[in-house]
This record gives C-alpha cells, sequence and structure tokens, in this order.
C-alpha cells in the first residue's frame, strides 16, 4: 500500500512540474508580449520567429498535460461529476477571458482561446480514454494531415466571422486542428504513465510544482498583473 501511494504521490508531482514549466514559460511570454504591445521591446510575436515556436511549446506543454490528467482522472473507471464539473470551472473562466479581452483588444479579442479549447477538448476526447492506442493515432493523425494543411478548420471560423462579429486575427486562438490531436497523444502519455521521471524533490522542483498544482489560478490572474504592471510604467514614463 505504502509502494502504491508512493508511486501515486510522485506521479502527480512529476505532472504537476510540467505544468509549472509550462506555467514558468507562459508567464515570461506574456511578459515579453506587453512589453512589445507597450513598446519597450519590438519583437515579432507571431510569425515564424523564436517566441511564435516558444507559443507552441507552451501549449504543447500544457495539452499535453490536458489529456495526462483526463487519462488518470477515468482511469478506473468514468468520472463524470468531476469531468463535468472541470468543464463548467474552465468554460466559466474561459468566458472571463473573453470579457476581459474584449474590454483591452475589441478588435482582437479572444473568442476560443486555450481554455475554450481545453473545456470542450476535454469533453470530445472522453471518448478516447478507454482507446489509448486508438488515441495516439488519431492524435498523431490529425498533427501531420493539419501540419501539411489536409486538414484545417479555417473555413469553419471564415463562416462564423462575418454572423457573430468575430475578429479575423484574435490575440489567441486555438483551433481543434491540430490542438485536439495533442490532447489525444497526452491519453496515450498517460495510460503508458510516459510522464513519470521520479523527479528529485528538492526547493526549486517544489516550488515549480506548486506553480503546476494552482496553474489555472496563476492563468487567470498573471496577465492583468503583469499587463497592468507594464501599462502602469507606460503611464509613468510616456
Amino acid at each position: 500500500m505504502n509502494t502504491e501511494m508512493y508511486k501515486l504521490q510522485t506521479r502527480y508531482f512529476d505532472l504537476d512540474f510540467i505544468r509549472g514549466i509550462a506555467i514558468v514559460f507562459m508567464v515570461v511570454f506574456h511578459f515579453c508580449f506587453d512589453l512589445n504591445n507597450f513598446h519597450f521591446i519590438d519583437i515579432n510575436i507571431y510569425h515564424g520567429t523564436f517566441w511564435h515556436y516558444f507559443r507552441y511549446i507552451i501549449v504543447s506543454l500544457f495539452l499535453l498535460c490536458v489529456g495526462v490528467s483526463l487519462y488518470l482522472v477515468n482511469e478506473s473507471g468514468y468520472n463524470f461529476t468531476k469531468d463535468l464539473k472541470r468543464f463548467f470551472l474552465i468554460l466559466a473562466n474561459a468566458m472571463l477571458v473573453s470579457a476581459a479581452s474584449y474590454f483591452t483588444f475589441p478588435h482582437s479579442f479572444i473568442y476560443f482561446g486555450v481554455l475554450h479549447f481545453i473545456a470542450f477538448a476535454s469533453l470530445f476526447a472522453l471518448a478516447f480514454v478507454k482507446l489509448p492506442k486508438t488515441a495516439l493515432l488519431a492524435g498523431i493523425t490529425i498533427i501531420v494531415l493539419s501540419y501539411n494543411n489536409t486538414l484545417h478548420m479555417h473555413w469553419l471560423y471564415n463562416i462564423l466571422q462575418m454572423p457573430l462579429y468575430l475578429p479575423k486575427h484574435p490575440e489567441d486562438l486555438v483551433p481543434f486542428t491540430p490542438w485536439f490531436g495533442v490532447v489525444l497523444v497526452g491519453i496515450f502519455i498517460g495510460y503508458k504513465k510516459l510522464f513519470i521521471f521520479n523527479t528529485v524533490q528538492n526547493y526549486f522542483t517544489k516550488k515549480v510544482s506548486f506553480l503546476g498544482k494552482h496553474s489555472l489560478l496563476i492563468y487567470m490572474l498573471h496577465q492583468p498583473v503583469l499587463f497592468g504592471t507594464v501599462f502602469s510604467m507606460h503611464e509613468i514614463l510616456k
């Protein structure tokens, strides 16, 4: 029993540590985004640059963790109560992000960012939790077909933009292709326990793991703090 409990604790520590790394990367990215937005620095966030691919790494880490967590929660049998509670919690926070971004960037507000995606992807991915090998095959297929532009959802966004008055270039957009494929790969990683690498628990790793345990709260609070700080600096120095 003690051995099993130790494995369980180590497993979650490793997962929280990975999430914590993603959180640190995300804070760095958004801080640089805000500095760039107020012209303290001059970097290209969007196309074919370091920052463009850095964002891909951050989103990938988060979504792989989503898949792993989804498998772990439902490993011994579907826990629909917990799944639905998580869905509505994340969706509620996603709506707050949309509202805040509309106030800050009315012409490029976030209508389907990472939290919106996680909420719905977590529901759809439940169909693959008991089929982890199928999840891996489907996930890789989605990713490959997306990156050679065979599979994409541009047509859906083009249809919805006009009637719903959606911005053409939102501040954040996480479409189902290829990102749903990443979640599905995460399910297989959870099934094989490939995220367990016995992280040494010291002062540094425990602090990073702490960030991972509170990733949603940090996600919701960090950008208002960063944006407000950089905006204040801009107003004082202009």
